[in-house]
């Protein structure tokens, strides 16, 4: 039976938000919770493959990996409608259930224009085989299709899609967030989002709670069952919960490389039960085997850095340490992992897994094209030793504090 780990948010010890000389919040000034009571949050957690994130009587159960879709925006190859769903059905039959998606990559992934079938990777004859619904649907959508038809009648309860919500800086109205929700409600064909992850660009601008309190009035009405945030720094969460809305988790980067949630972050969503689920663990790729070794100072010598995650992590890298600190980490996990006989991925993220308030981390997904469904599964029977954390921490404390040179969480989407 699963443990049940209770957080009380009506007690709260005050969190650090310090700053530097340069505005990066480090600590030691201390910031209170206001006296207004948050309600209580509490998360399940049972075998390590999956856990239950609750607040009040809101809760859903993840798978602790989670595949990330945005590989099907169209910057990592272009991809089949059939294929990726046949791959959706690979991953969920292995118990890689859970899929993340977004109105900002791929929620929307198909439509029909004209009698040409537009997917956001490119264009294509529409199949006239098919019917105009499932044309019409998105990936998500013709996924559950399949699994209805063809899965016992309870499969179905254990795939879960957790979508995004990005709106631009309008005023945000009841009417306006609700529109917005039920089109991603038709989209997917449910009557119910499994967890609306909600990301606002500008923090000056401080129509985001207005937007979050109408999300949790959708919440009550049964429209979105868990309510959550993407990329929002520890500041601006410490506010969320202050007006009492009930988020569940924040999604954020995080990877032995980029360690910024565990400066400031983890504390408060310690204090508060509110999980982090993490993405770019992998940076990319470049965390692999792949890139082990190599020299991208030489043109053409090693591995390109083809895809906008790699190119995005490559700048991680150059701003955390350089390429040859980075390449003694590579070395490092490498040795951890045939330790384990497991791949420099598959350690990437069961570090990652353990750290901290962390519920889940994202692996993107090429579907269709490539899969980690092995990788993946490993990391659920992968357990770090004492040596294998010391081995890691010892390259990490050579590399340069990101909160000082990017910020908090996020900061580095609301740069100019």
């Amino acid at each position: 039976m699963a443990a049940t780990v209770h957080h009380a948010f009506s007690s709260l010890s005050p969190i650090r938000l310090g700053r530097t000389k340069n505005n990066a919040r480090t600590g030691p000034q201390w910031r209170r919770l206001g006296a207004r009571p948050v309600r209580r949050c509490e998360v399940a957690v049972g075998e390590s493959r999956r856990v239950t994130v609750s607040n009040g009587g809101d809760s859903l159960d993840i798978c602790r990996v989670l595949n990330g879709m945005w590989q099907t925006s169209g910057g990592w190859g272009r991809i089949d409608r059939d294929d990726a769903v046949e791959a959706m059905l690979r991953y969920a039959d292995a118990g890689l259930s859970t899929f993340d998606m977004a109105d900002h990559y791929s929620l929307d992934i198909c439509r029909v224009v004209n009698g040409v079938w537009q997917t956001s990777g490119g264009w294509g004859r529409i199949d006239r085989d098919k019917s105009v619904d499932a044309m019409l649907q998105s990936l998500w959508h013709l996924h559950s299709i399949r699994v209805r038809r063809e899965r016992p009648p309870d499969f179905l309860e254990t795939v879960k899609g957790l979508t995004k919500w990005v709106p631009p800086p309008v005023k945000m109205t009841s009417s306006y967030v609700s529109e917005s929700i039920n089109v991603s409600r038709k989209r997917m064909d449910v009557p119910s989002l499994d967890m609306l992850q909600f990301h606002w660009w500008d923090y000056s601008n401080s129509g985001y709670l207005d937007a979050l309190k109408h999300l949790t009035d959708l919440k009550e009405e049964g429209k979105i069952k868990t309510v959550a945030l993407t990329n929002f720094d520890t500041e601006r969460l410490q506010i969320i919960l202050e007006k009492g809305i009930p988020v569940v988790s924040n999604q954020v980067q995080h990877s032995i490389v980029d360690m910024r949630p565990q400066q400031q972050m983890a504390e408060l969503c310690q204090h508060t039960g509110v999980k982090l689920i993490t993405y770019g663990t992998v940076m990319g790729g470049l965390l692999s085997e792949k890139f082990l070794d190599t020299n991208l100072s030489i043109p053409f010598a090693g591995p390109s850095l083809n895809t906008p995650s790699l190119q995005k992590y490559k700048r991680m890298v150059d701003a955390w340490g350089g390429w040859s600190l980075f390449q003694t980490l590579l070395q490092t996990l490498k040795r951890v992992a045939t330790k384990h006989g497991v791949s420099i991925p598959t350690v990437a993220v069961r570090y990652v897994l353990d750290q901290p308030a962390v519920a889940g981390s994202m692996v993107g997904v090429r579907l269709g094209l490539a899969e980690h469904i092995k990788d993946s599964n490993a990391v659920f029977s992968l357990v770090l030793d004492e040596e294998d954390v010391s081995s890691i921490l010892e390259v990490q404390k050579k590399g340069k504090d990101l909160m000082r040179i990017i910020g908090d969480c996020g900061d580095e989407y609301r740069r100019a």
